[in-house]
């Protein structure tokens, strides 16, 4: 790894291709994801063949249930999980943001936890979820904690983006 964990103050936790991020470098950002992946292929459509190229480089691999972090070391995480169950194993979607398993409510509600254990006191957490297969509301009762706010965005407007905030200890 190359950044230095102490100059890192946002941890994405689930980067992927980190298609969300404008600067897919930033210097403040530690990206981590559970695998590698690259890859170019046609992928067939509904309207025409194309060619398509997946790059998953993580600064460091792991798995956001278990992240190797100390409590309390980010100000900002973003999770943005795998939100697909009903996904064909070599469709582009599985590659592009990977696929949740059938038993998928105890990986997201350890993922969650995750995220807020090694946010610091104060911090934000960012949740993107795409409905496309399990409803938004599901996924903040898995949680087991309401958000901050939210916004609806996206083509089909079922994709979320979830604000939470860890409470400072008293």
């Amino acid at each position: 790894m190359s950044k230095n964990l102490d100059d890192c103050k946002i941890l994405d936790a689930t980067c992927g291709s980190r298609t969300i991020w404008f600067t897919k470098d930033n210097p403040n950002c530690l990206y981590i994801d559970k695998r590698v992946e690259h890859g170019t292929r046609i992928w067939k459509s509904t309207k025409n063949d194309s060619e398509r190229r997946i790059d998953v480089e993580p600064d460091i691999v792991a798995d956001f249930t278990q992240l190797p972090f100390p409590d309390k070391s980010f100000y900002l995480v973003v999770f943005d999980p795998p939100h697909l169950v009903k996904i064909g194993e070599n469709a582009w979607l599985k590659k592009k943001y990977g696929k949740l398993p059938e038993n998928w409510k105890p990986l997201i509600r350890d993922g969650f936890k995750e995220c807020m254990r090694v946010l610091k006191p104060n911090g934000v957490l960012i949740f993107k979820w795409c409905e496309t297969d399990i409803a938004t509301r599901e996924i903040i009762n898995v949680c087991g904690e309401e958000p901050l706010f939210g916004h609806r965005s996206g083509k089909q407007a079922k994709t979320y983006w979830l604000c939470f905030m860890k409470e400072e200890e008293r």
